[in-house]
């Protein structure tokens, strides 16, 4: 196996990560996250996350680094009324697992020329074997699962557990988001990567541990290996890991079916009911990204500069060259107690001057020290204080 990243501390508190029926008391209201494996909807879906949004919290969907959907602005109580609307749209399949369905899948899987696999039946049959064993609703909240199809595009986004493609024929077995020396046929993946979930719950439990993360365990990596001896170990050179994509694709895509996709970025991850009913309009489905876009699919050629145009006037972004692939943000206020400046608006002001700080390189705006929604991969953070704010340059 290859090195591990230095191991993580423990965490001091009990996982309180925020799901659809156990929310996170905000200053604005409640905060509710919907996970989505793999980042896709259907049409039916975004309706019914468009009415939410509407009538229960702020009017809008906040997409996460990790292809998920918060609602922020619940009013106390509203936790029922949510989970009865999202469990009738299939959103809410499992109430005990919920919290657990952290799946990050390759862009476009399927339906890309590149790439080795598609990845899509992984993430149905990862879900449906992560809902059907009860010992995986003791995952951390933050648990995550990457799939990869070969692209590198979802491998190194920091994946306790990851299948990355490395032929047609071979898969790898990723831990903690190194390659762990495993490998198996595709048909085998989704069987490997529930063990190595069921692994990390038992050397938790074998440690005495509350950790979150499986980066966190001493030797995490190598102690859930040996708990997989029934899987075939590779004898050969360890895999390098592809580094964190720090901006996802933009614009149009061409389909190896003949059709076009269209991918957007949404300005600071703020999907409004408007947009995602409109969304809802143009594709049968949409999968959501960790760089906060939305990739609508299976559009007919002479649909795409009509859908392109329609999602344009909303503020959806599909110029590369546009800064804001390179912004992103925490809540900040009003809706964070703890954040001492509206840093989406500091952070938009900036986009409109085009006078963004360190030039503008990849950054992430945060209110306070915690820097929530931090991506992953090299980026500046723009820190508030009571000074104003602190530019920081560091590396992962």
């Amino acid at each position: 196996m290859s090195s591990s990243p230095a191991t993580v501390p423990p965490r001091e508190r009990a996982d309180a990560c925020p799901g659809a029926l156990q929310t996170h008391a905000a200053a604005d209201g409640g905060l509710a996250r919907v996970r989505v494996p793999g980042g896709t909807l259907t049409a039916e879906q975004l309706r019914v996350l468009a009415a939410a949004a509407r009538e229960l919290g702020d009017g809008h969907l906040e997409l996460t680094s990790r292809g998920n959907l918060q609602l922020r602005g619940l009013p106390t109580g509203a936790e029922a009324e949510l989970g009865d609307r999202l469990a009738a749209a299939g959103l809410l399949p499992s109430a005990t697992h919920e919290r657990v369905r952290n799946v990050l899948a390759s862009t476009l899987s399927g339906r890309s020329a590149d790439g080795h696999v598609d990845v899509g039946p992984w993430v149905r049959a990862f879900d449906a074997g992560l809902r059907a064993d009860p010992a995986l609703a003791e995952l951390p909240g933050r648990f995550l699962a990457t799939l990869d199809d070969g692209r590198g595009d979802v491998a190194g986004l920091g994946g306790d557990v990851g299948l990355l493609a490395l032929s047609p024929t071979t898969v790898a077995l990723l831990l903690g988001g190194v390659d762990s020396g495993l490998r198996c046929s595709p048909d085998d993946a989704v069987t490997l990567a529930l063990d190595a979930a069921r692994a990390f719950l038992a050397e938790r439990a074998a440690q005495a541990s509350t950790a979150w993360r499986l980066t966190e365990l001493t030797d995490g990596p190598a102690r859930v290996v040996a708990r997989l001896p029934g899987h075939v170990r590779h004898h050969g050179r360890s895999v390098e890991v592809p580094a964190a994509v720090a901006v996802g694709p933009v614009g149009a895509a061409a389909q190896v079916d003949g059709r076009t996709a269209l991918i957007g970025v949404v300005p600071l991850g703020r999907v409004s009911a408007d947009q995602a009913e409109l969304l809802a309009r143009l594709a049968a489905e949409v999968q959501l990204t960790p760089w906060r876009s939305v990739v609508v699919p299976d559009l007919a050629e002479d649909a795409v500069d009509d859908a392109a145009v329609d999602l344009f006037r909303t503020g959806m972004v599909f110029d590369e060259a546009s800064p804001w692939l390179q912004v992103t943000s925490c809540a900040g206020r009003p809706g964070c107690a703890k954040s001492l400046a509206d840093v989406r608006a500091d952070a938009a002001a900036a986009v409109a001057s085009r006078v963004l700080p360190a030039g503008g390189a990849r950054q992430h705006w945060a209110g306070c020290e915690r820097r929530c929604g931090r991506p992953q991969g090299g980026v500046v953070d723009v820190v508030a204080t009571p000074a104003g704010y602190d530019i920081r340059i560091e590396k992962d």
